[in-house]
C-alpha cells in the first residue's frame, strides 16, 4: 500500500462545517473525490488533487528553502478527526493557501531542486525509498510540484481553503 498526499479546496464555510464535524468532512471530501473529480472549480482547476508518492520529498524540498507554510502537511490539525489513511487531517486557512499561493508563484520547480545532491535525498530517508533513483526521482517531484502550483493559484484566487492528508 503507498501513502499518498491528498488536497481537497473548500470553501471558508465548508471548512468551518469540517472543523466543526469532521466525520461530515471526510464524506464530503470522499464525494468530492468519487463524483466530482471532473468538477472544476475556478481557474480551470479540480477541487482535489494528489500528488502520489511525491509528498515526502517534496515536504523536504521545501523545508530545505524555509518555505513559509506547510502546504504537504498543512497548518492545523482538524479537532476530533479520525486517521483519514495515515493520521487525520489537517487544513491550511484560506490566508495561508494565499500566501503559500504567494510564495509557489515565485519559485519554479528548477530553483526548487537546485543544488539537491543525491547524499542529501539518502541521508533525508524519505518516503518512498529511493535509493539508487535520487536525482532521476526529482523529476518525478517535480512534475506533482508543476500541478500543485496552479492548484493553490486557483485556491487562492476562489479564497478557499485546503484540506491536506496522506491516504
Amino acid at each position: 500500500m503507498s501513502m499518498i498526499g491528498e488536497y481537497a479546496r473548500l470553501t471558508p464555510a465548508e471548512l468551518g462545517r469540517a472543523i466543526r464535524d469532521p466525520d461530515w468532512a471526510l464524506g464530503f471530501i470522499e464525494e468530492l473525490i468519487e463524483g466530482g473529480s471532473d468538477e472544476r472549480a475556478g481557474a480551470g482547476q479540480p477541487r482535489c488533487l494528489d500528488i502520489d508518492k511525491a509528498w515526502d520529498t517534496l515536504g523536504f524540498l521545501l523545508r530545505r528553502i524555509e518555505f513559509p507554510v506547510d502546504i504537504v502537511h498543512g497548518e492545523e490539525e482538524i479537532p476530533g478527526a479520525e486517521d483519514w489513511g495515515y493520521g487525520p487531517p489537517r487544513y491550511l486557512t484560506p490566508e495561508q493557501v494565499r500566501a503559500a499561493a504567494a510564495a509557489l508563484g515565485g519559485l519554479s520547480s528548477d530553483v526548487l531542486v537546485r543544488d539537491v545532491t543525491e547524499a542529501e535525498l539518502a541521508q533525508a530517508d524519505l518516503y518512498p525509498n529511493i535509493a539508487g533513483e535520487g536525482l532521476q526521482w526529482l523529476k518525478y517531484v517535480t512534475h506533482h510540484y508543476d500541478a500543485l502550483v496552479p492548484f493553490f493559484r486557483a485556491a487562492a484566487a476562489a479564497g478557499d481553503a485546503m484540506v491536506v492528508w496522506l491516504d
